[in-house]
């Protein structure tokens, strides 16, 4: 994978959302041509051979990569929203942010007992919104779940809030202040 062409593209937006915060916003590499194929043939190699039946996006920035590899993998998509966002049936996960309180939700006929679930979004930093997105797959009781993200932040400690079985990958690891 050519780490350069992606840290290269990838904007920092300094204090945003709040004073402190150095943003990445991934939003820079879904606009680069070269990126995307990049990235696109990462992942599709990290987990060609992994038997994934479903890819789950949270939304929204996680639905870009997740949408593109579903397809690659011939895999199917599957988006967890905000609540109220769903049109059928869904079940949902409560958890807690650096600023509150928030929740997703999935559909509840999305995930059954033998798929092999890939949950995917652009960045781990605290992990509060992708471990309520595994919360809600085990709950469903999916065959194997592995976890994906573009980015990990390094020094937030995202991934120490997961189970030892959690299977996570990102394709690049930064600094916070990086």
């Amino acid at each position: 994978m050519n780490k350069d062409l992606l840290l290269s593209n990838l904007r920092n937006i300094p204090d945003f959302p709040i004073p402190g915060i150095q943003f990445k916003d991934v939003t820079s590499l879904f606009k680069n041509p070269a990126c995307m194929r990049e990235m696109d043939k990462t992942l599709y190699e990290m987990y060609k051979d992994c038997g994934i039946t479903k890819i789950v996006g949270i939304e929204s920035r996680g639905f870009v990569m997740a949408s593109a590899l579903a397809v690659k993998l011939n895999a199917g998509f599957v988006p967890i929203r905000k609540p109220g966002k769903l049109p059928a049936e869904t079940i949902s996960e409560s958890y807690t942010k650096e600023y509150g309180t928030d929740t997703i939700e999935i559909h509840k006929d999305a995930i059954d007992t033998n798929d092999v679930v890939l949950i995917h979004d652009d960045l781990l930093a605290t992990g509060g919104t992708m471990l309520a997105a595994y919360n809600l797959i085990k709950k469903m009781n999916a065959k194997k779940i592995y976890i994906n993200f573009i980015i990990e932040l390094e020094g937030l400690g995202g991934r120490s809030i997961f189970p030892a079985e959690a299977d996570i990958r990102a394709l690049l690891n930064v600094e916070v202040n990086e």
